[in-house]
């Protein structure tokens, strides 16, 4: 195990008084001619008699020496050159004792066998040259303390690590100093430091003078020592600590597989009624009686002495199962195996209810006797309350569902109807009052809207060019009307002046239809059934109008009808018709078309699985999707490019561009890419306030407009008070909206907060509702809440069957606490001090697998932004310049 040894005595301030018989001793050590020269032939022979009085003195006036790396040496060895050793350095680490301060700095810079770095050891932080007798005199008049501390290493590992010569030590203490500073709590830019290196016979060490500008700064606890030790341990042995860490990992994942299985031999003993642990019962009831009458909370610091000893016992004889005491003993062995890195004395062991580590296992049973007099028996976690189980996994979810609903938009035919236009026709079609035309106007409204190379985007002289063509009956102008008003776009979102238009729209489309059979308005039509515009959603309807379209070869429409076969909308579902359709847009150049058809032979839907043929349609639409969006600046394309960016698909992964071309698609009022853009933002490390506050508004936008992930996602920040002032009243609206357009997760949230009663009132029927439209949609969260309320009766009647029915849906998708309750069904309908005193077990069980002591050893971890600011902070204080080189991973 790599060890060292850190002495840190001090001078202290004011007057030195010296002991005149001790004070010989420095003379003795410091003065003889050729003390430290040792003849190689007579190295190994016996110390002599005075040198075996003057260690028994040194024993005896510094105990502490006893642990000295020399002494153990000299114990084992009592030779000439070992006494020699151990005479110097206990000297030296008790100098603060017995001499000067002028003559130890002195003393540490020009001793024989200290490596020089000019015309003595002494250095510092930087490459600056030091005046030796200046610094003597500083550190003579310094009015506070002066700390002196000593680090001694074996020889061999010094050399196998590379710290035998003052150049490794003078790079580890410059960057390690800041460090030092903050454990003799001075600081950084009043901490002064010099050391010298020694090249020691056996052990070689180095000893360092430090001190506050400030004298009234610094001192040094023992945890300060600690965590000096510690620090020196991980610079200098880092690497071969890994090894370590590696086989104590394995050991923790030993312990986890112990853990589970006591667990599992729990659980059966319980099935079987055959578990037993009278001791425990009796304890565990006769606290239960006892607790009744205890005012106050029930928490282990707030209880009175006699029942905090009473917890104890309990612990402790809890503890006396093999199981727990072995455990416990691994985790005890690999505890100290850590502390003996750098801790000379390892504490005494102490029994599981003195660990503060496992204090949670007191208050684990503090609640199940409580729980236990009111009749209460539930399976929640004190460390890990159930009912916050599935946060961050939801979180994950929201995003996937968001990317897999958005990867497959469909383009609406508004802007990419004018690059086509002539492909259409060039002629006016009118039938009664209404036409369809590109005509100028209509075409200076459509660049006004996007914005071009040469047109600066103005909605207002949009909106007011799109207004006079559709009151003159133009129906494309009608339709982006409807469009203006669905997102807001220079205006305030109005969906019911948005339907309005959307209706007048497709009623002129229809009467074109009527007049002449044209596969433009076919497809036109059969786009807004299956979107519901000015309408009601209708795929029926939607795939008669885009089969007749497609029968035209018309590229947009036979893309369309891939989508419906592909979902089985208004069709039967056909995989095979989808693809076939999607190869035929995709051949005439259709982007959007050789995008599904890449994701087809990606996934083997519908054609064989073909990663080649799927790279080559995705990068073709990703080229085709860059062309057209040069031509047209069209929202849905920049929000395809995007994603594309973003997820590294038909090109090369690039965040920066994604963001550039979101933020495009935002302005034109896309909701996808108003959501896609606020998570990138949020997501970054350390996002400027602009930059969030813009996000914030993305994801209003987005919500206002009836995105159900933008909605669930802002729900979420008001709820968690991140990046917004918290409001439980909004994150309630805001999850409502989204779970009403079909969130399951939404709905999961709304149940969970009414359940707890935390932040609002607890309201059970609530929870029961939107716990139930969760579940009903596959959400293995609400069906385990369900579950579980039905199981325990909380303030519902007890219904077993309903209870079996949510848990074993929510355990087939490999919901663990589901799975434990429906094994254990029936022993929730007895009170029972077993079951009690087996929740208290699993519990223990958790509690080891949570505290296993190098769960946070950091190694090799990569050290975040804000501790690389904090350290280059510390460094410029130092005097080190701002570009300094900074390590990036610091390995623990």
């Amino acid at each position: 195990m790599p060890r060292l040894i850190l002495k840190c005595p001090y001078l202290k301030g004011g007057s030195d008084k010296t002991s005149a018989h001790l004070e010989n001793l420095v003379n003795y050590i410091a003065t003889r001619d050729g003390v430290e020269k040792i003849n190689i032939e007579n190295r190994n022979f016996s110390s002599t008699t005075k040198q075996g009085e003057l260690i028994l003195q040194l024993v005896k006036e510094f105990p502490n020496t006893k642990n000295l790396f020399e002494y153990e040496d000299y114990i084992e060895n009592p030779s000439l050159e070992n006494a020699s050793e151990f005479i110097s350095i206990a000297i030296e680490e008790n100098f603060d004792k017995i001499g000067k301060r002028k003559n130890y700095v002195d003393y540490i810079a020009n001793r024989p066998r200290v490596e020089k770095m000019g015309k003595h050891g002494l250095f510092t932080g930087g490459d600056d040259s030091l005046v030796l007798s200046k610094i003597a005199d500083e550190v003579a008049n310094h009015e506070g303390n002066v700390w002196t501390p000593i680090i001694s290493l074996r020889r061999e590992d010094a050399a196998r690590l590379g710290f035998d010569n003052a150049e490794s030590w003078h790079n580890m203490l410059s960057y390690y100093a800041i460090d030092i500073a903050e454990s003799l709590k001075i600081k950084p830019e009043n901490f002064q430091w010099y050391a010298a290196f020694h090249n020691e016979g056996h052990h070689p060490h180095i000893h360092m003078i430090c001190y506050s500008t400030n004298p009234k700064e610094g001192y040094l606890t023992k945890k300060g020592i600690e965590k000096m030790k510690s620090g020196f341990v991980k610079n200098i042995f880092g690497e071969e600590l890994k090894e370590i860490y590696i086989e104590q990992s394995k050991r923790r994942d030993e312990l986890k597989e112990e853990s589970r299985e006591v667990l599992l031999n729990l659980i059966a003993e319980m099935k079987n009624n055959t578990f037993q642990n009278s001791n425990v019962e009796e304890l565990f009831i006769g606290f239960a009686e006892r607790l009744k009458f205890s005012k106050g909370k029930k928490q282990y610091g707030y209880l009175q002495p006699r029942l905090k000893a009473m917890v104890d016992e309990i612990v402790d004889e809890l503890a006396k199962d093999e199981r727990i005491s072995k455990a416990y003993g691994l985790w005890y062995e690999m505890r100290n195996e850590v502390l003996n890195s750098y801790m000379d004395n390892l504490p005494e062991p102490l029994p599981l209810s003195q660990q503060k580590e496992f204090k949670s296992i007191k208050n684990m049973i503090i609640k199940e006797a409580d729980n236990y007099n009111k009749g209460i028996f539930s399976f929640e976690e004190i460390t890990n309350d159930d009912i916050d189980i599935a946060d961050e996994e939801i979180d994950k979810a929201i995003d996937n569902r968001a990317e897999k609903k958005t990867e497959f938009i469909e383009v609406e035919g508004s802007n990419l109807d004018l690059i086509n236009e002539i492909e259409v026709s060039d002629d006016i079609d009118i039938a009664e009052d209404v036409y369809i035309k590109w005509s100028d106007d209509y075409k200076r409204a459509c660049k006004f809207l996007y914005g071009t190379d040469d047109v600066v985007q103005d909605f207002e002289d949009a909106f007011c060019l799109f207004q006079s063509e559709a009151e003159k009956g133009n129906a494309l102008a009608m339709f982006n009307m409807g469009r203006i008003f669905a997102d807001g776009l220079g205006v305030e979102i109005d969906m019911e002046e948005s339907y309005a238009w959307y209706e007048k729209a497709l009623n002129a489309f229809h009467k074109v239809e009527d007049k002449k059979s044209w596969k433009y308005t076919e497809y036109r039509i059969g786009k807004m059934y299956s979107q519901g515009l000015g309408t009601e959603e209708d795929y029926e309807k939607a795939a008669y109008w885009l089969t007749l379209s497609a029968k035209e070869r018309y590229k947009f429409a036979e893309y369309s009808l891939g989508g419906l076969y592909y979902g089985g909308q208004g069709v039967e579902q056909n995989y095979e018709r989808a693809f076939d359709l999607y190869l035929k847009s995709a051949k005439q150049g259709f982007p959007y078309a050789n995008f599904e058809a890449a994701k087809m032979y990606r996934d083997g839907i519908g054609t064989d699985m073909n990663k080649e043929e799927s790279d080559k349609y995705f990068y073709s639409a990703f080229i085709g999707f860059k062309r057209l969006e040069k031509k047209s600046h069209d929202d849905k394309i920049q929000y395809r490019l995007g994603w594309m960016l973003q997820n590294g698909i038909g090109t090369e992964k690039d965040i920066g561009e994604a963001k550039q071309y979101y933020e495009k698609s935002a302005k034109l009022g896309n909701i996808f890419a108003c959501y896609s853009l606020a998570k990138l933002i949020l997501a970054e490390e350390n996002p400027e306030h602009e930059e969030v506050k813009k996000a914030i508004d993305y994801l209003k936008q987005a919500s206002d407009s009836g995105n159900q992930f933008a909605q669930y996602s802002l729900g979420k920040l008001y709820l968690d008070g991140e990046y917004v002032d918290k409001s439980i009243l909004k994150a309630l609206e805001l999850f409502k909206l989204s779970a009403k357009e079909g969130n399951e997760y939404a709905a999961y949230q709304l149940g969970k907060l009414y359940l707890k009663g935390e932040d609002i009132p607890k309201d059970i029927p609530s929870a029961v509702k939107w716990l139930l439209l969760s579940a009903e949609k596959g959400n293995q969260y609400g069906q385990y809440l369900l579950g579980k309320i039905y199981l325990l009766g909380e303030d519902v009647p007890r219904n077993k069957e309903e209870a079996i029915k949510w848990f074993t849906l929510s355990a087939e998708q490999g919901n663990e606490y589901a799975q434990f309750f429906l094994d254990n069904m029936d022993k929730f309908y007895n009170t029972s001090v077993s079951l009690a005193v087996s929740k208290i077990f699993h519990h223990m069980s958790k509690t080891f697998e949570d505290n296993v002591p190098l769960k946070s050893s950091g190694v090799g971890i990569k050290v975040d932004s804000k501790l690389l600011r904090k350290l280059r902070e510390k460094k410029m204080a130092q005097g080190h310049k701002k570009d300094d080189h900074e390590q990036q991973n610091i390995e623990l």
